[in-house]
């Protein structure tokens, strides 16, 4: 963990540290020494009161603004935090886990309570700091970034996780809709497909359905090119005899697809309009245009990359340490004769899925990436695992970037490849 970087900083002067254990109806605070004896401790709420109650205990235990006091708790992100945050002091957010298994260390009958809680949490600071990150000092446009970014990354999810779900439906009564939007590229999410769905939502409606309907709904999708074409082609493909289930079965499925239906527009739009939001803010990043020069990075996939590893240059020590965070580099595992390597599971979950995306796109559109692709897949490795080291590579050039504020360079990433592609 100290190999993120930013542990230890400002910590040689602190002679007491802070602990607050979240709630989401109060917060109990601990306050102890060098020593590990305690100083204050207070329950407050998560309102101005409470947090003019916690400031006046800082204050009283020697907190000032050159050597503001260190605060631990167990969450990333709330206004507690956001506030906190905003004096300027440092905020550590330990992982619950971790913070059970440091519970057995002052406990050996496993006790438990808030204020225990708050003091471990103020413990693992006095002892334990430099193996702690504190949270990135990063800028207030990164982090509306990263709500926006993940926000459109949950979204995107969800739409996929209804999309399919409505799919398995189809194919139970319905599969020759299924084979209506097979050709297009967006399959259910495409504003056609729903369009038609939404009126035609079982086999019986779609064989009285008039291809007037159709080409209107069409057209009321957005749709502006072939209108003609594809209501003939959607109207003849929807009286093609298929089998079918029992009339009122028929009609029960009919309507949980169309609930199911209005499940995925509400995606849809959520999709779109956070698109629009994540874009509009990303490219207000000075950053932005360092991100977008490499190979199979756009507006979305850019922006989840910053909000992930935020604009603080401090936040990680080396190119080893982001890549360790995104779950890129692999890990080894070794006890006596036995050494063990393989990827890590203990990663930014998000980083990680905008990587892999990340590495796919690139291969698929530029050639060095996908020389080293197969330079990889000739050695053993499997689809993943290449796609990994792939994304295990850029992401080091791109910490490079960041850094020294130049953009990608094809001959210094990949030198032997492009020479060759060239």
């Amino acid at each position: 963990m100290g190999h993120l970087g930013g542990g230890t900083k400002g910590q040689s002067d602190v002679s007491v540290f802070c602990g607050i254990d979240w709630a989401e109806g109060h917060h109990d605070i601990a306050l102890v020494d060098q020593d590990g004896q305690l100083v204050a401790k207070r329950r407050i709420s998560e309102t101005i009161e409470g947090f003019a109650e916690l400031v006046e205990m800082l204050a009283a235990a020697g907190d000032t603004a050159e050597a503001p006091i260190p605060v631990a708790i167990e969450t990333p992100r709330g206004l507690l935090v956001a506030t906190l945050r905003a004096t300027g002091r440092r905020v550590y957010s330990i992982n619950p886990m971790a913070v059970a298994r440091y519970r057995e260390r002052y406990s050996v009958a496993r006790k438990k309570s808030d204020h225990i809680d708050a003091m471990v949490l103020a413990n693992i600071l006095r002892t334990d700091a430099h193996a702690h990150r504190a949270l990135p000092e990063d800028s207030e446009l990164v982090r509306a970034i990263a709500v926006l970014a993940r926000a459109h990354q949950d979204a995107t999810w969800r739409r996929t996780r209804i999309s399919n779900e409505l799919r398995s439906l189809l194919r139970e009564y319905y599969p020759t809709f299924l084979e209506i939007v097979r050709g297009q590229s967006s399959g259910l999410t495409s504003r056609e497909a729903r369009a038609v769905l939404k009126i035609a939502p079982t086999p019986t409606l779609a064989a009285a359905l008039p291809r007037a309907q159709i080409a209107t709904a069409l057209r009321q999708s957005g749709r502006r090119r072939r209108v003609e074409d594809l209501a003939d082609e959607i109207h003849h493909a929807l009286h093609q005899p298929q089998l079918r289930q029992p009339h009122l079965v028929e009609q029960a499925m009919g309507e949980q697809a169309l609930a199911l239906l209005a499940v995925l527009d509400a995606e849809c739009t959520n999709v779109e309009r956070l698109g629009e939001t994540v874009t509009q803010a990303f490219h207000q990043h000075p950053d932005h245009a360092v991100i977008l020069s490499f190979p199979g990075l756009g507006d979305m996939l850019g922006a989840r990359l910053l909000a992930e590893i935020g604009d603080d240059r401090d936040r990680f020590a080396d190119a080893r340490a982001i890549k360790a965070y995104a779950g890129s580099a692999p890990i080894t595992r070794a006890s006596g004769k036995s050494i063990l390597i393989t990827h890590r599971k203990v990663k930014n979950n998000r980083l990680a899925a905008t990587g892999f995306s990340w590495a796919f796109m690139a291969l698929t559109n530029h050639p060095p990436a996908r020389g080293h692709y197969q330079q990889r897949r000739g050695t053993g490795d499997g689809h993943p695992a290449a796609l990994r080291h792939l994304f295990n590579r850029m992401l080091g050039q791109l910490y490079h970037c960041l850094q020294t504020s130049q953009k990608y360079d094809p001959g210094k990433a990949f030198p032997t490849l492009f020479s060759s592609a060239a």
